[in-house]
């Protein structure tokens, strides 16, 4: 079941909302819906708490302290010159 959710915006921000979802092929809705709940997504991740028994905690600090591994066709696309470089 969907909830009603009431806001006062200025007109600017509308227009700016508008020519976004526009773009997006988007209703002015689904874009605010889809944006909040994206943002809201965030601040959850970022405030998300990860435990680890001391063994595993052990093995991610050695995981990062380990030197990286070359990744080869990430060396090789840093090896090709840029198509403006041509």
């Amino acid at each position: 079941m969907a909830t009603p959710l009431s806001m006062r915006l200025p007109e600017q921000d509308l227009a700016i909302i508008d020519r976004a979802a526009g773009l997006r092929g988007r209703t002015r809705t689904d874009f605010v819906r889809e944006a909040a709940v994206r943002a809201a997504e965030e601040v959850l991740l970022e405030q998300s708490v990860v435990r680890l028994d001391p063994a595993d905690f052990e093995a991610f600090k050695a995981a990062l302290d380990a030197p990286p591994a070359a990744v080869p066709e990430i060396v090789e696309l840093l090896k090709r010159r840029a198509p403006w470089e041509q």
